[in-house]
């Protein structure tokens, strides 16, 4: 399954269709990113034709003009039913096409398809599996969309992140994840699972289109700023936040983190360390409550009528937060802002633009029984944040690994803006980033002998 060779970007050109269909044929069964949809291609063939038609003249097409998308199982889609990776029954979570879905359609895209979620985008694995690390975890809850864009069948997918299901899948896989702002996107048309902390996000094959998807998706599109320059004499200031947070790296995803590190700062891309959030413990703890709070209340009417058919994932985080205190509820609701302003007066302060972290603890664990640990996306996603998941090459063993990157809260435009930068050195993420020590060995040892 050779992720290398990516999906069209225009299904209207002259035998993409063909060509997609093809490349589904041959990695689809054993991938799994998509839900099960008869007649898929018929439906993507009548919706191509239909886009042709619309917009015959090249020069009057709309931005996203052909481009394949997936969509993750929770938001509704026109047509399509709804089963959010669950065995509810569809007719049960039935509701109206939102704005993110109609957006991209208004903006020229075809949905190929749902994309396989976590059960109600929790932690209960669906069959999805890793193209750039097989055998292991493709991450989740936006783990179709990952596994999909990653593997060539879609450039562009939806997903949502309540802890971390966007950017630790788009580290896991391989690719670039964005987590606007909290409701920098809105939430209709999605089914819920803690609506206080839900995100809607995208992954995607490359920077430029992530940001192309900004522009179409952001409420209030600033525009795109310059970038930050290039690396050599960039001033963008870079923080990694230093503590009990970032100590819930492993050790092997803090090697490869400090290999990245290194790199930026060769490049050009000074970065400080500043302790920040020595309180990780309370946040940590405040946002699974509301998780648990938020899914007992979003699924008080499914859960009584459908209870026997959801998971044991599912079904702990419901009683969890069934018996939540009303008054820590509230407690944890108000950390969401407090962080928030924590984290702005430190940046504020320090004279800092955006965080710098591992975008997930360590490289995808193996197996498809869980879909490993949010943790390391977790303050960004309480404090509202944007969020952006960039690959950063592979560690010792050849695994996927990525950096995230956060921003003030609105600031959302800059931090793609930014990240650029960040890509540039970064690059397609095809080197291993061991190489880096011994391209320093190599460097002290011609240094040494004046070569």
């Amino acid at each position: 399954m050779s992720p290398a060779q990516g999906a069209p970007r225009d299904l209207t050109a002259p035998g993409a269709l063909d060509a997609l269909r093809a490349r589904f044929a041959d990695v689809e069964p054993t991938l799994q990113a998509f839900v099960e949809e008869p007649g898929r291609w018929e439906r993507v063939a009548r919706e191509v034709g239909a886009l042709a038609q619309r917009w015959p003249d090249p020069a009057g097409r709309p931005p996203l003009f052909g481009l394949p998308v997936g969509i993750k199982d929770i938001f509704h889609v026109r047509g399509l039913p709804t089963r959010a990776g669950s065995a509810v029954p569809p007719a049960e979570l039935a509701g109206e096409e939102g704005p993110a879905v109609a957006r991209l359609r208004a903006a020229g895209a075809v949905v190929v398809g749902k994309t396989v979620t976590t059960e109600f985008a929790y932690f209960a694995p669906g069959p999805t599996t890793n193209p750039r690390a097989p055998g292991r975890t493709p991450g989740g809850s936006s783990s179709g969309s990952a596994a999909a864009v990653a593997a060539g069948l879609v450039p562009l997918a939806l997903g949502t992140q309540t802890i971390g299901s966007i950017c630790r899948p788009a580290a896991y896989c391989g690719v670039v994840g964005f987590k606007p702002s909290y409701e920098r996107v809105p939430r209709d048309g999605v089914v819920p699972l803690a609506p206080s902390l839900d995100h809607v996000g995208w992954l995607a094959a490359d920077l430029e289109l992530a940001l192309a998807a900004a522009a179409v998706l952001l409420d209030g599109w600033r525009g795109a700023p310059p970038a930050a320059g290039p690396p050599a004499r960039s001033t963008l200031a870079l923080a990694v936040p230093d503590g009990p947070y970032l100590e819930r790296a492993s050790a092997e995803g803090r090697a490869a983190f400090e290999s990245v590190v290194g790199r930026l700062e060769r490049a050009g891309l000074p970065v400080r360390r500043v302790p920040a959030m020595p309180d990780f413990a309370e946040v940590d703890a405040r946002h699974r409550l509301l998780v648990a709070a938020d899914a007992a209340s979003v699924h008080a009417r499914w859960y009584e009528r459908h209870g026997a058919r959801y998971h044991a994932e599912t079904r702990a985080l419901i009683e969890r937060g069934r018996a939540a205190d009303p008054g820590e509820v509230a407690r944890a609701l108000d950390g969401r802002a407090r962080l928030r302003r924590e984290l702005h007066a430190l940046m504020e302060r320090e004279g800092i633009d955006a965080w710098l972290s591992p975008a997930a603890p360590g490289p995808p664990p193996l197996g498809l029984g869980a879909t490993g640990d949010p943790v390391m996306n977790l303050p960004w996603t309480h404090a509202g944040m944007p969020a952006l998941a960039l690959p950063a090459g592979t560690d010792a063993e050849g695994l996927p690994v990525g950096v995230q990157l956060a921003a003030r809260f609105g600031a959302d435009e800059e931090l793609l803006a930014w990240g650029m930068s960040v890509a540039a050195v970064l690059g397609a993420g095809a080197r291993r980033v061991e190489s880096d020590a011994a391209e320093r060995s190599a460097a002290e040892k011609g240094a040494r002998t004046g070569a």
